[in-house]
């Protein structure tokens, strides 16, 4: 439970830095537009990894140590969804639907995309059986995302 709770704590964390990725993006893309935005998000957010995996290697070693052999090459794509999530997301922030109702709609589309990776066990996914007693919450979900966009227009 102890562990469950630290994960908790940190794809909560998580998920604010998310938020506030996506309201600094588009506040970045209204200035200049999605595609610039998403190139200078990117761009800096390397930048940043650049410095953080010197800094790791001088205190602990070298990153690289801990890497294992053979990744298979789709795991080196993850920038690719991420730079259209910067995009989209600047797009609709700036849209009729705000900062919550991209988040809220996003929620789903995340939700919906987990379940079909764990179902398949697709991504390096442990496969998981979806069962219908998980329909309650995701259910919840969808409802709250749906009020808090219909009760701000």
């Amino acid at each position: 439970m102890k562990n469950i709770n630290r994960y908790s704590i940190l794809a909560i964390v998580g998920g604010g830095l998310l938020a506030l990725m996506i309201n600094i993006n588009s506040q970045l893309a209204l200035e200049t537009s999605a595609i610039n935005a998403s190139w200078i998000a990117h761009s800096l957010g390397s930048l940043l990894a650049f410095v953080l995996y010197h800094v790791v290697k001088k205190a602990v070693g070298s990153p690289l140590s801990a890497m294992k052999g053979n990744i298979p090459k789709l795991y080196y794509l993850g920038g690719v969804p991420g730079a259209f999530t910067v995009i989209l997301a600047s797009v609709t922030v700036n849209s009729v639907i705000g900062l919550s109702g991209t988040l809220a709609l996003g929620l789903i589309g995340q939700l919906v995309c987990s379940i079909f990776c764990e179902t398949l066990g697709i991504f390096g996914l442990e496969k998981r059986t979806f069962t219908l007693i998980e329909l309650l919450p995701i259910s919840l979900v969808v409802f709250g995302s749906i009020l808090i966009i219909s009760l701000r227009y």
